[in-house]
């Protein structure tokens, strides 16, 4: 079991999409078995007559709520991205899982990663979308019922890999081989090309870069503009996706330019630590 933390969006529609393997249908419910675990409880929620099951679109609302009813709320850091998205993939030879052991994987992960603490009846909006074969998506909003914005623990990554590790002993799955521990070693000085490469990483970085929250902003006033009415609003919010595009190119573009200026500088040397003799221990004489 792989789990991995995607950049946070501004919206769930590409969340969901990628979920489902497939745009977010706004019309039509989705399969009864594709949400297998969501919180809070929809018994303040009721379906058309007609309705079977919620549709995607009806899901996304039901996670950007909070968005819309705390236009204020955001990071510590200022950031308004407050979708979460984190997908789990099983291994290829693992047996198909049950809607119940899915469901039960999605709370566990869901509370690994701080979004659900039990007791909690102020936190956060969450489903786990079970849209695709080997794959969980858990999808989640930050921004809390109270208005106050969820934190994410320091060690987000080291507990949500512990987590998937119990769930795969449970669960009798496969099991994701830990690399060997590598031996400890001294780095020379960085080259300039490689300092210049890191900087580089830095404004292509998906996640805290400056391009990253930009893109954001644009592909969030792309979906607001696209559902108010009006002759305009369709071309203005294509032509905004279209530049959030041209921005995501730039960013793949300044990581293909840091590879290759990585690999013009050359590997790094690295030299072994080696383990400091101990001073010899002096031998006793036997008195004559």
């Amino acid at each position: 079991m792989i789990t991995r933390v995607n950049e946070r969006t501004h919206t769930p529609h590409d969340p969901l999409t990628e979920a489902l393997g497939r745009p977010v249908p706004f019309e039509g419910g989705l399969a009864e078995d594709t949400v297998i675990a969501y919180w809070p409880g929809l018994d303040d929620y009721t379906l058309d007559d007609e309705q079977a099951s919620w549709t995607a679109a009806q899901w996304a609302q039901h996670l950007e709520e909070p968005l819309l009813e705390h236009p204020f709320a955001a990071s510590p850091k200022d950031d308004r991205r407050a979708i979460f998205h984190l997908d789990v993939r099983l291994h290829p030879e693992d047996r198909d899982l049950s809607d119940a052991e899915w469901a039960e994987t999605a709370h566990r992960l869901a509370r690994a990663a701080g979004i659900e603490i039990p007791g909690d009846h102020d936190g956060c909006h969450w489903i786990g979308v079970q849209g695709r074969p080997g794959r969980l998506d858990l999808i989640a909003n930050l921004i809390r019922l109270d208005g106050v914005w969820q934190p994410r623990p320091a060690d987000l990554l080291r507990r949500l890999a512990g987590e998937a590790r119990r769930i795969e002993h449970d669960l009798r799955l496969t099991r994701v081989p830990i690399a060997p521990q590598q031996p400890a070693t001294v780095r020379a000085a960085p080259t300039a090309a490689s300092q210049y490469a890191t900087v580089l990483d830095q404004l292509a970085d998906e996640q805290d870069g400056p391009l990253a929250a930009v893109r954001g902003l644009v592909e969030h006033t792309a979906h607001r503009i696209a559902r108010q009415p009006g002759a305009e609003r369709p071309g203005t919010a294509h032509r905004l996706e279209w530049i959030a595009r041209r921005l995501h190119g730039i960013q793949q573009d300044l990581d293909a330019t840091a590879t290759t200026l990585r690999q013009a500088a050359g590997p790094t040397a690295s030299l072994p630590l080696m383990p400091t003799a101990s001073p010899p221990v002096p031998v006793a004489r036997s008195p004559r």
